[in-house]
């Protein structure tokens, strides 16, 4: 009887490999959107930087809402999607209007904490202000926010650039990124739950 039970366990694991080998996200990948591929290596790096960020802001990491990983992977998943949509629409982004959204104090009244709120370390946010400002435009050429018909083609053309996560992260939905692993809780859910030790 115990033998049948091992081969029925290693036979569930083959299964579970191969079905994770075809994911469409390649190995060391943390996403894939539209034409880019992010990778795990860049993520780390990401969040590294953005918990320092988070350190010098003498901001914690639960003020967030969601998991330090998840936050920075979405917006880097966000930052590829603009880069491409502007990259389709040959817009092209000045220093000088990187320089004045690098002072834009937002809704937050602090340049640096308008920054951090969008996932974004104050330090490496030239790319992100790029992607983000070109985006920007590209819906202003189709007529402004303010246009409902021009907002509606610029957000079908925005989520045209579909992220496709690793699971290894989690699942997005529309209530954000839900962890399998917490039986499809989203990960604030997950988060709130007491630790068993």
């Amino acid at each position: 009887m115990k033998s049948i039970r091992v081969a029925v366990a290693a036979g569930a694991v083959g299964l579970a490999a191969l079905t994770a080998c075809s994911s469409p996200i390649e190995a060391g990948a943390a996403a894939v959107v539209g034409s880019e591929r992010i990778s795990a290596r860049d993520l780390t790096r990401n969040v590294q930087t953005y918990e320092a960020a988070l350190k010098r802001a003498n901001v914690s990491a639960e003020q967030l809402g969601v998991p330090v990983t998840q936050f920075v992977l979405y917006r880097m998943a966000n930052e590829s999607a603009f880069r491409q949509l502007a990259a389709k629409h040959n817009v092209q982004v000045s220093d000088g209007e990187i320089d004045a959204a690098l002072k834009d104090p937002g809704q937050y009244q602090s340049p640096e904490i308008n920054l951090i709120a969008r996932g974004v370390s104050p330090a490496d946010a030239r790319g992100y202000l790029r992607a983000e400002l070109g985006a920007i435009k590209v819906r202003n050429q189709l007529g402004g926010a303010q246009d409902q018909a021009a907002q509606e083609k610029f957000v079908k053309e925005l989520t045209s650039i579909k992220p496709i996560y690793s699971p290894r992260y989690g699942e997005f939905t529309q209530q954000g990124f839900v962890d399998p692993g917490r039986f499809g809780k989203s990960s604030q859910q997950a988060q709130q739950q007491p630790q068993q030790g």
